[in-house]
Parts: structure tokens; C-alpha cells; sequence
């Protein structure tokens, strides 16, 4: 069977999909050529907002146009939320955000029988986490683990609770194992990922936290580096980042979900901290991990932001110096809180103001960028073109260099100047 696999969303979504390709590869099956019809054809969707919802059902209607008589499998959180939608639009295979393993088992009844399923079940029900293959595309040198599934914090803005369900953790020991495997495989980065990671292990005897299973992980895997994906401020504790920086396997590279920069909308997105707080998390990390890089999400236009509550926001993120931010107007998702307060705002004035905020972003990271120079930071290299050869930093930004063969090698480069969004530097 020849089959190819599309993924809207965020890391959990592109580590299930590598997961799933994993599971299909064993089975003997094969990523479509180009220019090839598939036998099935797969999206793996995303409903953190309404546009994502849309790009997802665009996602479904494109790919079953360019391989007619394939089978339509759709998963991930949109179908998980809208199954009936998902089937009026040519799926034949629906399943939710869950169930891996059995999803692997439906594509391949819908191509040999075409046999059709409708398979989404209560995500408030799942009480086990669902292991699947860590790992990545075939040729990266870095991997992805998951260690958590689902969330309860319940933003008035977010739908992942109704679609991910409760929290779920991989045991320590389990994640260490994997862990080990990676690193036998030869993986020198490990991104440890969950929906939600900060509410790691509360689900688990002893309710062991996310600071216990990285040290798992690190003492594992002790050649690998690590790093962390989005982390909730609830987490970050005087403790947890002395525990982190004692593995000495952790980059100083930290995304922290912020939101807004003004405690009224963090207050009215049901956020569990304010600014203050926020700000303490980056004083922490940063005692431990001097000159870390930070970066955040932003959601501007939040139903009730003022033109005043947008200033704030931004004197705040100035204050903070992100070295890079994912920036997003509000998008009103149905079935949330927030569809319904008060004081929604413009799509026009969303925009001018995720515009405005982007401006300020894009300050702060020429700034970060401009700070790395004359530094020296370690380098996994992943690719090349002719002798000049491309990798991430431990602080996340892409740097090049020349060399010779160095793909999958740590190295420790002098950074010597900025070429637009990359980092140039010469090897130690």
C-alpha cells in the first residue's frame, strides 16, 4: 500500500504522524513517489481555532481531488471535535485524537475492503497514555518524544481539553527506554513534547513532575541534548530549574506559553498566572541557564482587549526580550467561553494589532540575533548545500558554517555575524 500523510497543528500533532508512518512502515506499507496516486491518503488535523479547523477540512477536500479512488483516512483534533463533518466531507475512515495503533489497522481495512469507519470515542474517558513509536523522519538527526497527552486547564479561548481529554503520562522508566533507543539510533536531540507537559505525572503514582522525567531521560540518554517543548509558568519553580541545569543536557532554549502581556485578558483567558508570575519564570531560568533564549505565543484581540490592554501587552514582551514569538490575532472557536463575552473585536483591529505586536517580535529578535555575536554555542548539523552546512543552535536558531562532512555532529561554533534570520559562525 502507497500512502501519504498531510499534519496541521502543533509538535504532538507532527510526533503522531511520524509515529503513525512508523507503525505503516513496519507493516510493510510505503510513503507515496511523486507523481504517484496513493492507495490512502491521511490528514492528521489541528482545531486549537477556527482556522484551523478550515485549513483542515481544505486539507481533506485537496488531497482526495489529487488522488482519486484512495482512501480518505482523517484524524487528529478537528475530527475528533466535528466526525460528522469530517464524513459529509469524503472521509471514509474517521478517527479521533486517540487510538493510534487501531487507526493503522482502519487504513488498511478501507484500502483492501473498503471498509468504512466512524471510530471517535469520549476523550474524558481515556484514563491510559497510548505509547507509540518515538522517533522522526527518516534522515533527521533530531526526535521527538511524547510524554503527555491532554489538558485540564480549560482556557475560555481553547477547545484541546473537549479533544485530548484528561492528563495521561508516560512513565519515567518508559520515556528513559525510548530514550536509550534513541540514542542507540543515533539521535543527538531529543524534543519532549506533550500537550500540556507542565501537568506531567500528575495522572501517575507518586504524581512524580516533568523535572523527574527529564532526569530520567537525561541520565538514559546522557548523549543527547534535550530540549523542552512549551511550558505552562505553573511549572517554573526555583527547584525545577536547578534540577534541569544540574543534567547538564538541557539548552537554554525555553518556549513559554504567555498569551498576553496584560493580566485583565489573562485573567479573562482563564490563564493561571499574571505577568508578575510570568516574569519570575524568566528571572529562574535564566539564573540557571545564563543567557538563555525565550520565546512565547501571543494572542492579540482577545474579546474585552482595550487599545490600553494592548499597550500593556506590549511594554511587557520589551520587557521580557523574546528572542522570537509566534504572534496570532484571536480566532473565535465555537464551543468556547470566549465565543461568547463580551467586546469582541474587529478582524481588522486583530490584525493592526498582531501587526503591531509583530513589529515589536521582530525588534527583540534582530536584537537576540545581533547579542550572539562573538559567542560561542553548540551546533547539531542537520543539512548542507555544497560545503556550507546548516543546524540548529542550542538556543534554537538556525546557524551555517562551513565544513566538511558534519551532519548528526555537535559542534562547538564562534558565531561571527547575522545573514537575515540565520546565525554565521566559524567551528572551533
Amino acid at each position: 500500500m502507497k500512502y501519504i500523510i498531510t499534519t496541521l497543528g502543533c509538535k504532538v500533532n507532527q510526533y503522531e504522524t511520524q509515529a503513525m508512518e512508523t507503525l505503516l512502515c513496519q507493516r510493510g506499507h510505503h510513503p507515496v513517489a511523486e507523481g504517484e496516486i496513493a492507495d490512502a491518503v491521511i490528514i492528521n488535523t489541528c482545531a486549537v481555532t477556527a482556522e484551523s479547523g478550515r485549513k483542515s477540512r481544505q486539507a481533506v477536500r485537496h488531497l482526495a481531488a489529487a488522488h482519486p479512488g484512495a482512501a480518505v483516512i482523517v484524524c487528529g483534533c478537528w475530527s475528533q471535535i466535528s466526525p460528522e463533518e469530517a464524513k459529509e466531507i469524503g472521509a471514509d475512515v474517521v478517527f479521533g485524537s486517540g487510538e493510534k495503533h487501531a487507526l493503522v489497522d482502519a487504513v488498511e481495512q478501507a484500502v483492501s475492503e473498503k471498509q468504512e469507519a466512524l471510530c471517535v470515542d469520549d476523550p474524558f474517558k481515556r484514563m491510559q497514555f497510548e505509547e507509540l513509536p518515538a522517533g522522526a523522519v527518516a534522515g533527521r538527526t533530531r526526535a521527538m518524544l511524547k510524554i503527555e497527552d491532554g489538558c485540564l486547564n480549560f482556557c475560555t479561548y481553547c477547545v484541546i481539553p473537549f479533544s485530548r481529554g484528561r492528563v495521561r503520562s508516560l512513565p519515567a522508566e518508559a520515556a528513559a527506554r525510548q530514550a536509550r533507543q534513541l540514542q542507540e539510533e543515533g539521535y543527538r536531540e531529543l524534543v519532549i513534547t506533550g500537550i500540556e507537559i507542565a501537568s506531567y505525572g500528575k495522572d501517575l503514582p507518586g504524581e512524580p513532575g516533568l523535572a523527574d522525567c527529564v532526569e530520567a531521560i537525561a541520565a538514559a540518554a546522557p548523549e543527547m541534548r534535550l530540549r523542552l517543548g512549551s511550558l505552562e509558568p505553573t511549572v517554573i519553580t526555583e527547584d525545577f530549574a536547578r534540577r534541569l541545569a544540574a543534567t547538564g543536557r538541557v539548552c537554554p532554549h525555553f518556549h513559554l506559553s504567555l498569551q498576553s502581556g496584560c493580566d485583565k485578558t489573562l485573567k479573562n483567558m482563564n490563564r493561571k498566572y499574571d505577568t508578575a508570575r510570568f516574569y519570575e519564570c524568566i528571572e529562574i531560568l535564566s539564573r540557571y541557564f545564563p543567557g538563555c533564549a525565550f520565546t512565547a505565543d501571543l494572542i492579540t484581540g482577545f474579546p474585552g482587549e482595550t487599545l490600553e490592554d494592548q499597550a500593556e501587552t506590549l511594554a511587557f514582551i520589551r520587557k521580557c526580550g523574546f528572542a522570537d514569538m509566534h504572534i496570532f490575532p484571536y480566532s473565535v472557536r465555537p464551543g468556547t467561553k470566549a465565543e461568547k463575552m463580551p467586546g469582541q473585536v474587529t478582524k481588522g483591529e486583530k490584525a493592526r494589532r498582531a501587526h503591531e505586536a509583530q513589529a515589536v517580535a521582530e525588534e527583540m529578535h534582530r536584537t537576540y540575533l545581533e547579542g550572539c555575536v562573538g559567542k560561542e554555542i553548540q551546533v547539531l548539523f542537520e543539512t548542507c548545500q555544497g560545503s556550507t552546512w546548516f543546524g540548529h543552535g542550542e538556543n534554537y536558531c538556525t546557524v551555517r558554517t562551513e565544513g566538511e562532512e558534519l551532519r548528526g555532529q555537535l559542534r562547538t561554533v564562534r558565531i561571527t555575524g547575522v545573514s537575515g534570520e540565520m546565525l554565521e559562525g566559524k567551528l572551533i
